[in-house]
């Protein structure tokens, strides 16, 4: 089965593109997998001095498979943390690598997608990318790490916003509230990010690192939030909102959901 997911060198700089137009760039295991995998490598590699991530034909990504959630919510409760696991592994890799992470957003970086790009070290954005957590639209809860980003980063109000409406977001106000680094015009993402991933590359890759450690540290223990974000997502996916919500997404109406 093909992973989806184009590992390719430019110089110093790692470029990481998700590769599956046909969904928006969802992610898959394969995807999930060899992500993990470029990043265990780049990790040790002298020659690698930097990491950009972006997706590919116009889209960050679509996040998770909802197809796959719906059939995982008849899934035992311990498979279920066995799926989350493999996307939390690479969002554990991405906060541990030493080597700056610079997320190239276009289009839309929704649910996991927008999880992703938190967890790199920088994003850049185009002017009409769409950042959504969106998994409250369907009865689900954050995983990958979002609710920890968006609460280090955020007043609460402001993280409570996205995390309970799950509308979507601009950059340009993602960008003055200091979570988008910098904006560009759209198409111009990749480059701006590799132009900046580059110049970070040229720089001391070792006090690069250790930087990456203080901040993780000075903020608290990023893995303890992934472990409860596993519990309480694997919670919702077993909860009758999930299923309507999943089941009016793919009826494309607005879900009912109990009590409602």
């Amino acid at each position: 089965m093909p992973d989806h997911f184009d590992v390719e060198r430019r110089g110093r700089v790692l470029l990481l593109t998700m590769n599956d137009p046909a969904t928006r760039n969802a992610l898959s295991n394969g995807m999930m997998s060899r992500g993990r995998e470029a990043l265990e490598e780049a990790a040790h590699d002298d020659g690698i001095g930097a990491v950009v991530l972006t997706g590919a034909d116009g889209a960050f990504s679509s996040g998770g498979h909802l197809t796959r959630l719906y059939d995982h919510a008849g899934k035992s409760r311990s498979e279920n943390r066995d799926s989350i696991e493999r996307f939390h592994g690479w969002v554990r890799i991405m906060r541990e690598c030493p080597k700056p992470i610079v997320a190239a957003v276009e289009g839309p970086a929704a649910g996991a997608g927008f999880s992703l790009a938190l967890a790199c070290d920088l994003i850049v954005a185009a002017e009409d990318a769409r950042f959504l957590t969106a998994y409250v639209k369907v009865g689900l809860n954050a995983d990958g790490g979002a609710s920890a980003s968006l609460a280090r980063a955020l007043p609460l109000q402001l993280c409570a916003e996205l995390m309970l409406d799950g509308g979507a977001v601009a950059p340009a106000r993602l960008h003055a509230l200091g979570v988008v680094n910098r904006v560009t015009a759209p198409g111009q993402a990749l480059p701006e990010a590799l132009s900046w991933a580059a110049k970070l590359a040229d720089g001391p890759a070792a006090a690069m690192g250790r930087a990456k450690r203080l901040m993780e540290l000075a903020y608290g223990n990023f893995a303890t939030q992934l472990a409860r974000e596993s519990d309480l997502f694997v919670e919702a996916l077993h909860h009758p909102e999930a299923k309507e919500g999943i089941t009016a997404f793919f009826e494309k109406r607005p879900p009912k959901f109990p009590g409602r």
